[in-house]
């Protein structure tokens, strides 16, 4: 089973976050921020993932910390499921369109965390989410499940559309990736031998 459960608490927030990544799209979330709640609740059904998430936060302060620390959880949660990465196809990319947007993404679970974003999101809110977060977010993500990401705007101009087609894009380049290649059995997909 290629499933993880994740604890992290801090004195900024508390959140559980359990994984499975052979799912069929199923969520159940809660952050405390509608927004972020949508995000992760398309991007669980867009990869086919299985995920919940319950987060308490600071939301007295702003929604930062629970943006990234949600990011944290699920990047950490990725990186144990992969466990190993044997049989997996490692690079998954995806060209998406949602109305006037559209976002290019690029994965590859290297063992390398890197992010390139490159997105203007010409509104600072959507709702009472700070719009800046969603790179905080991914930025997380990357660092935390060790994986190479990029995140490219190639049209937009509604902020909502912007973002949601930015997290449609990479869950789909993410299932991809992580999808097991009968092709490969089990071999680990680097001429390196290791991940």
């Amino acid at each position: 089973m290629r499933n993880s459960e994740i604890h992290r608490a801090t004195k900024e927030t508390d959140i559980t976050l359990r994984l499975e990544l052979d799912g069929t799209g199923k969520s159940d979330i809660d952050t405390g921020c509608g927004f972020l709640n949508h995000m992760l609740t398309l991007f669980a059904a867009h990869g086919r993932f299985d995920l919940s998430v319950k987060c308490r936060g600071d939301y007295d302060v702003d929604y930062h910390h629970t943006t990234e620390d949600v990011g944290i959880c699920l990047g950490l949660a990725f990186r144990e499921a992969l466990g190993g990465k044997r049989g997996i196809n490692r690079y998954g990319s995806m060209l998406l369109p949602m109305d006037e947007a559209l976002v290019m993404t690029a994965v590859d679970f290297s063992g390398r965390a890197f992010l390139a974003w490159d997105v203007e999101i010409p509104a600072e809110k959507v709702g009472d989410f700070d719009t800046e977060l969603a790179e905080e977010f991914w930025r997380a993500f990357a660092g935390n499940s060790l994986c190479t990401l990029h995140v490219r705007q190639l049209a937009g101009k509604n902020s909502h559309h912007i973002i949601e087609c930015a997290f449609k894009s990479a869950a789909r380049s993410i299932s991809q990736a992580v999808r097991i290649n009968p092709e490969l059995g089990d071999e680990i997909p680097s001429t390196k031998g290791v991940i």
